[in-house]
């Protein structure tokens, strides 16, 4: 996977031989982040990961080191996808009451409106620059629908330290966002 990853901006073969070897993973990825979005959501899981598969290797600047690394670059291109989404929807229509993502709760069981998945993303980048791990944690469990063991194993963390981070960024993330839960 490695040597696909190195040719896949350059050959189209390999490209496709990736798109081929990754694609149940991206899926998986891009049903997780679907999960808490409204039912009458546009966008499909796959063409979630058709178009962070596009984004991706479009981008020749991108030298993904491994697959760990890819898999986290590929979670936040789905990410940006889902927030330019929301703007979108949000530019066009306001809000109009649709269902949103599920926010910090280890279920996933609270659910925002587009406004505050916006929100979030901008509290999101200033938690970044004040934790960058506890916020890559935020990114690959919210955003990239991982349990807590698979964002830890993904950030490579152990998992007493995944908690404690994952304690930390709800808290502060309800700070940032105005003292909610």
């Amino acid at each position: 996977m490695t040597q696909l990853l190195a040719e896949a901006g350059k050959d189209g073969a390999a490209s496709a031989k990736l798109f081929e070897a990754v694609y149940a993973d991206l899926k998986a990825i891009a049903a997780g982040q679907m999960r808490g979005e409204r039912a009458d959501h546009t966008l499909q899981a796959t063409a979630l990961v058709s178009e962070a598969y596009v984004r991706l290797i479009g981008t020749a600047s991108i030298e993904f080191e491994d697959r760990r690394h890819f898999f986290r670059v590929a979670s936040e291109a789905m990410r940006r996808i889902l927030i330019d989404h929301a703007r979108a929807r949000l530019a066009e229509k306001r809000g109009g009451g649709a269902r949103g993502r599920a926010l910090l709760e280890d279920d996933g069981a609270v659910t925002m409106e587009p406004e505050r998945l916006i929100e979030l993303d901008d509290a999101l980048a200033k938690f970044a620059l004040e934790d960058e791990r506890a916020a890559e944690l935020v990114r690959l469990r919210f955003f990239g629908g991982l349990t807590l063991e698979q964002a830890a194993e993904m950030a490579g963390v152990s998992r007493r330290t995944a908690i404690r981070d994952w304690s930390f960024a709800r808290a502060r993330l309800a700070e940032l966002m105005g003292g909610e839960g």
